[in-house]
């Protein structure tokens, strides 16, 4: 019939709702219209068709148009944190020269000056943001005073805003939980300054001494390394989260203009904390990796995750990766990456996802193969779990981990018993089969256990204390509820 078929004929229900709606509401007036100006789907629309519906959405009485990129059935990510800033804007500069009216680009613009520099460059007229409003409600104020380095940058993790959304979740922001509950959580000037201690400069303890001193109360926190940050130093090392170093950024300058004491590359005991005399102790000392019961565990082939990360052990050409939680998929991923990261470099992204941004056939991406780099390494990503790997991984970047690691040839096995490792590599039992695998390194991601020898200490001396982050709840590293839990507690003392 009229409205379909042709393309002409599926453009009319579109313009015709623009069209009542122009008549409806006058002249003077602003109407926005919503494109996907590259679909990122196998035969999905052209550049003509784009360009075509662009100029007819102008016609038709649009004020503006705003341009997306993908829909959520195709597998190009666009909003994870893997994404480059800024990566889709030259598309919604092409369609900006088909037409007269202002133009607005979107996704994974999370900082002033990505902002300026996709203007500057005439890409858009308009930028849009949604996820930084999450991670920090004053990011405006705080960009148009210069003050830069106080906002708290959204990472793009989709950890607490869309993977909450999609689980009928209320949505908020993993490095900010006040977001969505604004009168819920509220950080009131306290009428009653107290000395606390935090013990342990992780997500947890950061959050925990930011939200105690903004509430006026002095705060010293207190970390063994030379460093803050705890497991985010671990992260941002992973090709792909780079913009944890961000979320560092803005924690170091939070402590410094809310005067908290900071003490690196300290240990302190019960003894020591009692003996200085502080109201209130949070210990925030974190977690130790886990190390399971399997034969051979300390074979000198046997590598923790931390030293994997950071680069500490060498790692062979022959892997098996022992735990396929979050930890295992970042050790999977870092050893089998090769090259730039993707996540820093638009062109290495396109290449990767099989992306055509020049050419633009349909969909972007219709006839382009992904071109994937992969470091010279067999690897096997094992589970004991039945359940397909990374299954419990989030709802939406999960998959965006699986095909990467799919594509450099990652061999995942789940429902396996593990039996001994020696000389001949990592032996195991899969569907009450012996199986054995010729591996030169396996790597251990097996879970946590919490340090709590100090919060104990402290309780059994009758020290006003409480535990908070890894230390209280180690089953996952979730940097999500750390930080939650840290500035809720904060909130109320």
């Amino acid at each position: 019939d009229q409205w379909g078929g042709c393309y002409e004929n599926r453009m009319r229900f579109p313009l015709e709702v623009v069209r009542r709606v122009r008549a409806t509401v006058g002249d003077d007036f602003i109407v926005i219209f919503r494109i996907a100006a590259m679909d990122m789907l196998e035969g999905g629309m052209s550049w003509d068709e784009i360009a075509l519906l662009a100029k007819e959405l102008e016609k038709a009485g649009a004020s503006i148009i705003s341009t997306h990129f993908v829909w959520h059935e195709a597998n190009v990510p666009t909003i994870a944190t893997m994404v480059p800033r800024a990566a889709f804007t030259r598309v919604t500069a092409r369609v900006r020269k088909e037409v007269s009216i202002p133009l607005i680009t979107s996704n994974r613009i999370n900082m002033p000056e990505v902002a300026e520099e996709v203007l500057e460059r005439g890409d858009a007229d308009l930028v849009s943001m949604a996820r930084p409003m999450l991670a920090d409600s004053e990011f405006m104020n705080k960009a148009a005073t210069g003050r830069r380095d106080e906002i708290n940058t959204c990472i793009a993790c989709n950890q607490a805003c869309l993977d909450h959304t999609f689980s009928m979740k209320t949505t908020s922001c993993l490095v900010n939980p006040r977001a969505c509950h604004e009168t819920m959580l509220s950080y009131e000037p306290t009428t009653a300054p107290k000395s606390v201690a935090v013990i342990g400069a992780g997500p947890a303890g950061m959050a925990y001494a930011t939200v105690a001193a903004e509430r006026g109360h002095k705060v010293t926190l207190f970390d063994a390394a030379d460093e803050i940050g705890g497991q985010f130093n671990l992260a941002k090392r992973v090709p792909g989260k780079e913009e944890f170093h961000e979320t560092l950024r803005y924690y170091n300058t939070m402590l410094s203009k809310l005067n908290v004491d900071v003490k690196l590359g300290q240990r302190v005991d019960a003894a020591k904390l009692q003996e200085m005399g502080f109201d209130h102790i949070v210990v925030a000392t974190g977690i130790t990796p886990r190390t399971p019961a399997i034969k051979g565990i300390d074979h000198p082939m046997v590598v923790g995750y931390i030293d994997a990360i950071m680069g500490r052990k060498p790692i062979g050409k022959k892997v098996a990766v022992i735990g396929a939680g979050g930890i295992g998929f970042d050790v999977t991923d870092l050893i089998t990456h090769d090259g730039p990261s993707g996540a820093l470099d638009i062109d290495v992204f396109a290449r990767e996802w099989g992306i055509d941004f020049d050419n633009h056939p349909r969909g972007g991406v219709t006839g382009v193969e992904p071109q994937v780099a992969r470091a010279d390494r067999e690897v096997y990503l094992i589970q004991r779990k039945s359940t397909p790997v990374g299954r419990g991984l989030g709802k939406t970047t999960g998959w965006t981990h699986r095909t990467t690691l799919g594509r450099r040839g990652v061999n995942m096995l789940n429902g396996v018993d593990y039996r001994l490792i020696d000389d001949d590599g990592l032996h195991l039992m899969i569907e009450d089969k012996p199986v054995s695998l010729d591996v030169d390194t396996v790597i251990i991601c097996a879970g946590q256990e919490p340090l709590r020898e100090l919060y104990d200490s402290l309780a059994s001396a009758g020290a006003s204390v409480e535990l908070i982050g890894g230390a209280f709840e180690a089953a996952e590293l979730d940097a999500k509820a750390a930080i939650n839990q840290a500035s809720w507690s904060a909130s109320k003392l």
